[in-house]
């Protein structure tokens, strides 16, 4: 799956940044690295890839979540996707609530959808690659947002 690809390079990119500046990154500044290599890949891409498949490839996106073809709303899921996405790139540019706004948004997102998949999986028996096969994606990505939050939030760490 796309989900998981994007979650290996994540942590590849930020592991990579890490050992480059490992000599003049501070232990502080590591939080905020990875919180703002995950809100660009699994907000900003995962959104934007979300945009790219619910808009242009509607057709085939709804078959492999079990949705019926042909739904005016794949559009709309689709442009709250690309909102997201390019909320997940400007963390580029802003930080401290913008950040926060941003992974708690999108967190809240993906537990309702991780509940949205179970519950179309136990009563409709919806199996289809993107419904059961987003349950685990849909639920280590707000696991790694609120986490990375808490402790930047909770420990003052600063911007680099």
């Amino acid at each position: 799956m796309i989900n998981i690809l994007i979650l290996l390079v994540f942590v590849f990119a930020c592991l990579l940044h890490i050992v480059i500046r490992r000599r003049t990154l501070k232990r502080t500044q590591i939080i905020d690295l990875v919180l703002i290599y995950s809100l660009v890949f699994l907000v900003g891409v995962e959104g934007t890839i979300g945009f790219i498949s619910h808009v242009f490839f509607a057709n085939q996106t709804a078959q492999m979540i079990g949705w019926p073809i042909g739904s005016p709303f794949q559009f709309e899921v689709g442009f709250h996707d690309g909102a997201w996405g390019l909320l997940g790139f400007f963390c580029l540019r802003w930080r401290g609530a913008f950040l926060l706004a941003t992974g708690l948004g999108w967190s809240f997102f993906l537990l309702g959808a991780t509940y949205g998949h179970i519950y179309q999986m136990i009563l409709h028996g919806d199996y289809s690659p993107y419904n059961a096969g987003m349950i685990l994606p849909d639920l280590i990505t707000p696991i790694i947002l609120l986490t990375l939050l808490y402790v930047k939030f909770r420990k003052g760490v600063q911007s680099i």
